[in-house]
């Protein structure tokens, strides 16, 4: 597997032209997964683990990589399945991403594949593992499923979700700006995450699962009125299935009626292009997932900006 990902700093040219690029895997049996090469950091044969007492029965046990300690989660068993027996002989995915750094436990890696997000689709309801997706898409005729990953962490270490309640003297309850926000996210866990953050300062949560859904509302909302008067603001994933957050940002700027949207792009991803993605795009912000208290001081920032074009 090396060289499998030496490439990988050449490839953020694709982001913002709504594509990516998927690493593909194999657990236990021939279903095969993805996993988006921005959130790979490297991939190697297995070291030898160390198991610990009162680790998660997720984890397989602890590896030491390059002097840092990590956690290594056996991907099979997190998503409901059998566990990976052969370790000696399996791989391992070092991934980054909320801030965080893990391995991830596979039978097997395969190949990166360049994809269109509008070629990544919601999973089919009723699909085996739909607690554990966020998308599916098919690749030489055959099905490959993008797993829920925030889902898998949120239930092995859960995040803090509440925003400090300071916050709320921060909000002027005399503001007129409307107390709803727009939050995309293919993740169901980042969802409530980000709904009960809002919720803490006061603010309503209207949730969609992608930037197509979320486009969709958008202008379903421009057509009954001005859009400034129905919401306060947008957050947005980057990654998700038919249209990233990237092109999401473009197709509000370009529409007159919800150019003057502020949009927070909030991601699991991590990287310095990111920042130049969110200028190039038109976003507002840029906020890695997820930190509850950054993300209501990004809000507040938001409203006061809003605020002070209304003076």
């Amino acid at each position: 597997m090396t060289g499998v990902l030496d490439t990988v700093n050449q490839r953020t040219q694709l982001v913002g032209q709504n594509r990516l690029e998927l690493l593909t895997f194999r657990l236990v049996g021939r279903q095969r997964f993805g996993i988006n090469v921005f959130k790979v950091k490297e991939v190697l044969q297995c070291p030898p683990l160390t198991s610990m007492p009162n680790l998660n029965p997720l984890v397989k046990g602890i590896a030491q990589i390059r002097g840092q300690t990590l956690s290594v989660i056996d991907l099979s068993m997190a998503t409901g399945g059998r566990p990976i027996q052969d370790v000696k002989n399996s791989f391992m995915i070092i991934s980054e991403f909320n801030r965080s750094i893990q391995g991830f436990l596979v039978s097997s890696v395969e190949r990166i594949v360049n994809m269109n997000w509008e070629s990544i689709l919601p999973p089919p309801k009723g699909a085996g593992r739909s607690n554990y997706l966020t998308a599916v898409t098919e690749i030489d005729n055959e099905l490959v499923e993008i797993i829920d990953v925030e889902k898998i962490l949120e239930e092995i270490s859960p995040a803090k979700s509440e925003m400090d309640p300071g916050l709320l003297d921060q909000v002027d309850p005399n503001l007129e700006i409307p107390k709803v926000v727009l939050v995309a996210d293919d993740s169901s866990v980042a969802r409530k995450q980000v709904q009960r953050a809002l919720q803490t300062i006061g603010y309503e949560a209207v949730l969609v699962k992608d930037g197509r859904q979320a486009i969709n509302k958008l202008k379903e909302m421009a057509t009954q009125g001005n859009i400034l008067e129905q919401l306060a603001l947008v957050i947005s994933d980057i990654e998700m299935p038919e249209m990233d957050g990237y092109t999401l940002t473009a197709e509000i700027r370009s529409d007159s009626r919800l150019k003057d949207l502020h949009v927070i792009l909030h991601t699991s991803l991590s990287g310095v292009f990111n920042q130049a993605m969110v200028e190039r795009v038109g976003a507002d912000a840029f906020i890695p997932k997820f930190n509850p208290d950054e993300l209501g001081g990004a809000v507040l920032k938001a409203i006061e900006k809003r605020q002070e074009q209304a003076k």
